[in-house]
């Protein structure tokens, strides 16, 4: 097996962080640079955290073996010296099973060497530079290079400045001797502790809101009320969306007419159509014969950039949109099937879900309604109670890993007592577990959070280029920091424990931190203790309601602005059912008139045979299909009339940007950035 796990764990891990691009971005659509750059940063940061318990145990071998040559060979009697050996086994000599998963000596030190200068100069050099690219308007190469070399000068800058400070601050102190190895260790100290800095932050709330999330997510009520509050605000949303697409449009529009065909900058204007939706297209295929000033080249890039991010904001809302009515009906049908007599679960739209032969064999009706009715509540609140003892055991662990005598963090009490036994599975697994639930709690926050509408990840392949850099550089700064402070949890780090034990290969490629004491010992060893309070400002929801006070709207249950919004919620959702109801019974009906008559059609023409009919206008069949070709339209028209005159009578289609407008109550939210619930 020497090798084998690893490798295994690379090629699983790559198909995981390629599962995940897919899911958040349009692998089909979106630059090929943007997809290998984020792909590349999120599988070197997954293949740190799932490669270092196996160093964990191969050092937990190697100190076996060191440990076994350092002991002295216990010297044995005169008369005993003929005895059998086993007899007199050595006591208090390990034997050092290797494990399973060994990996040989060497391998290590250089797969981190690379993992780590690989995520490194992703994170600070080559995505600053990538984002800038994705998101510039330019319409060549050169001119999307150039354009971020501009927007990156003041960040490449302020790297240069710091390095010639640096230069200038040794060559003054001739008594110090800094080799390239140590200004290397100087380097990643500096990553690593703006790396801590953010990580405590994010852990922090990934540690209440976790567990807090499982256990109100057994909740259907819950669920619903806040199913509803979001569908306000997207709303809001949704409608800014479309009306900023409209003015850009009508930007584009004048450019289109100004811009004549024999224009030296007509290819700009044409690359700016073909980003522009279809229906909008058609709209703009129409020359016009009023004219306007030719736009500049400058001022077609900024347009350029509009149209590229108007489009993309617009599309995230219709899907986010989508996903959200499908939730909010799945809640709705939750609810009445609770109340059902009947032990079977209906859903109000069957087509939406399909007819695969999961749900056919598998997860039938009945199975569907034991497991939502019955067993999910149970369920999701066992596992938020054992992810609660996890946030506990982590938050005793990050106030106490710095005592080593006595032990008190008790991942590195666990980690001692298989480390005894040689227990490698166990050590393993335990190390597993500890980092896989630190890297949730800090990732999660990374998906979930939201800046404005500049880093958003979007599910369902709406995420844009910006937002996948972004979550790319904040994987490769967290991730080192992550993992350091996990190794000084169980106190495998000789920084922290003081021990005089073999280091793992990847502390040993971070380097020595004894250079920089201040930080050492200090600010590695006590900033980890504010993640307590952190828990108790996210337990109390003090973020939130102070985001609240500035106009981002969070939901609170005790707020009355979030009880407003969730009525409102409830009134787009019913408005919403009504629609699709009525779309769906209409697209019954057409089905059930053309597979009736349909059938009949088919019936006379094979008893007719062949022959011609030469009154084609007074057969019977022509007469059935005028007549349900008739009935068809006139179904269609009454469905038209219906809906206009519901959308009519209630604003429909304008309650989210006319009602707050009027009212002046909710206009905020059409008109402000939001955030979702991450404090």
């Amino acid at each position: 097996m020497s090798g084998a796990a690893l490798a295994v764990v690379v090629v699983v891990v790559f198909f995981l962080a390629l599962c995940l691009l897919q899911r958040y971005g349009d692998l089909r659509k979106q630059q090929r640079l943007v997809l290998l750059g984020t792909l590349l940063s999120w599988y070197l940061c997954f293949l740190i955290v799932f490669i270092l318990p196996l160093d964990v145990s191969t050092t937990v071998y190697r100190q076996c073996l060191l440990d076994t040559s350092n002991q002295p060979t216990p010297v044995t009697p005169a008369n005993q010296t003929q005895a059998s050996p086993s007899l007199y086994p050595s006591v208090g000599v390990p034997k050092c099973v290797q494990p399973w998963s060994y990996i040989p000596d060497g391998v290590l030190p250089v797969f981190w060497r690379v993992v780590y200068w690989t995520s490194q100069f992703l994170t600070w050099l080559l995505l600053p530079f990538m984002q800038s690219y994705a998101q510039s308007g330019a319409f060549s190469r050169v001119g999307k290079i150039k354009t971020a070399l501009i927007e990156n000068a003041i960040y490449y800058g302020t790297y240069l400045l710091i390095f010639i400070s640096l230069l200038i601050y040794v060559a003054a102190h001739p008594q110090w001797e800094l080799t390239w190895a140590e200004l290397q260790t100087i380097g990643i100290t500096a990553a690593n502790t703006w790396g801590l800095f953010l990580l405590v932050l994010l852990l922090g709330n990934g540690l209440v809101e976790i567990p807090r999330s499982y256990w109100l997510s057994s909740s259907h009520g819950y669920l619903l009320a806040k199913a509803y509050f979001k569908a306000a605000k997207l709303s809001a949303e949704k409608a800014a969306a479309d009306e900023n697409l409209a003015d850009v449009m009508e930007e584009v529009a004048a450019v289109h007419e100004s811009v004549r065909h024999n224009h030296s900058l007509r290819k700009c204007v044409d690359t700016i159509l073909t980003k522009c939706p279809a229906d909008y297209q058609e709209d703009l295929g129409n020359d016009s014969e009023t004219t306007s000033v030719p736009p500049t080249k400058n001022g077609l890039i900024r347009l350029h950039k509009k149209v590229i991010s108007a489009v993309q904001r617009q599309s995230q809302t219709r899907v986010q949109w989508s996903i959200l009515l499908d939730q909010a009906f799945h809640l709705e049908d939750v609810a009445k099937s609770q109340s059902s007599p009947v032990k079977h679960f209906f859903h109000s739209f069957p087509s939406t879900h399909g007819h695969s032969w999961i749900r056919r064999f598998i997860y039938t009706p009945t199975v569907e309604w034991y497991w939502e009715c019955v067993l999910r509540q149970g369920f999701y609140r066992l596992l938020a109670l054992l992810l609660c003892f996890l946030s506990i055991v982590v938050v005793w662990s990050e106030c106490t890993f710095f005592s080593t005598h006595p032990v008190l963090s008790l991942f590195a009490v666990f980690i001692q007592m298989a480390e005894k036994k040689y227990n490698y599975i166990s050590i393993e697994v335990a190390c597993f577990i500890t980092i896989f639930f630190l890297c949730v709690c800090v990732y999660s926050t990374v998906f979930r959070i939201r800046i404005f509408n500049y880093y958003y990840l979007v599910p369902h392949h709406q995420t844009d280029a910006y937002s996948l850099q972004f979550s790319g550089m904040l994987f490769c700064r967290l991730t080192p920091p992550l993992c350091l402070n996990f190794l000084g949890l169980i106190h495998m780090d000789s920084a922290i424990s003081h021990q005089d034990k073999i280091q793992t290969s990847y502390t040993s490629i971070m380097g020595s931190m004894s250079l920089l004491s201040f930080i050492s010992d200090g600010f590695y060893i006590y900033y980890p203790i504010l993640v307590l309070l952190l828990c108790f400002a996210t337990f109390y929801k003090l973020g939130s309601r102070c985001l609240n006070l500035l106009g981002f709207h969070q939901y609170i249950t005790d707020d009355d602005l979030t009880s407003d919004l969730v009525n409102e919620g409830t009134e787009l959702i019913r408005r919403e059912r009504r629609k699709r109801q009525k779309a769906e019974d209409g697209e019954n009906r057409r089905w059930a008139w053309r597979e009736q008559y349909g059938a009949q059609g088919t019936s006379e023409q094979n008893t007719a045979g062949y022959s011609e009919i030469k009154d084609n206008k007074c057969s019977p069949l022509t007469a059935i299909k005028k007549s349900v070709i008739t009935f068809i339209r006139r179904d269609e028209e009454m469905d038209e009339q219906q809906t206009s005159l519901l959308q009519d009578d209630s604003n429909d289609e304008a309650l989210p940007n006319r009602n707050r407008s009027t009212g002046g109550q909710y206009q905020s939210l059409s008109s402000r950035a939001n955030f979702d619930d991450v404090c």
